[in-house]
C-alpha cells in the first residue's frame, strides 16, 4: 500500500504521541507500505510551530527533511495539478492543507493516513 499522512498523523507518530489509532500504526510500521509526506504538511508545521502552535512538532519544523527522512519516509512534492485540484474542489472543506493533501492522495492513488472523515466525502481511501 502507499500511504500519504496527514500532518497530524505524522507529528504523532514522530512525536510518539498516542493519538494515532492502532490501524494506522500498523501501516506505518509496515515495511511493505511505502509512506509520503506532502510538502504542504512541511509549510503547515512551520507556519504553525512559528504561532506557537504545535511545540512538540519543534525537531520537525526545523529539520523536517532530516527527520522524515530518518524515518524512512518519502516527500511528495507539490505539483501544479494537485494545487489545482484542490482549488477545484467543493468547498465542504476549507482547510487549504488538507484540500492539498486530499488532492495528492486521489490523483497519485494514495491512501491518506488521517482521523478526518471530512476526507471520506471526497472518494479518496483513507485509513484510521
Amino acid at each position: 500500500m502507499r500511504l500519504l499522512l496527514d500532518t497530524h498523523a505524522l507529528i504523532w507518530w514522530m512525536s510518539g504521541e498516542a493519538g494515532l489509532s492502532r490501524p494506522a500504526q500498523a501501516a506505518i510500521r509496515d515495511g511493505g507500505n511505502t509512506v509520503f509526506v506532502s510538502a504542504v504538511s512541511a509549510y503547515e508545521i512551520a507556519l504553525k510551530h512559528g504561532m506557537g502552535r504545535l511545540p512538540q512538532a519543534a525537531p520537525l519544523a526545523e529539520r523536517f527533511e532530516d527527520e522524515v527522512e530518518i524515518e524512512g519516509f518519502a516527500i511528495l512534492p507539490i505539483t501544479a495539478r494537485e494545487a489545482s485540484q484542490a482549488g477545484r474542489m467543493d468547498n465542504a472543506h476549507r482547510d487549504p492543507f488538507d484540500r492539498l493533501l486530499i488532492a495528492q492522495g486521489l490523483l497519485n492513488e494514495l491512501t491518506l493516513v488521517s482521523n478526518e472523515r471530512l476526507f471520506d466525502s471526497f472518494g479518496g481511501a483513507r485509513i484510521w
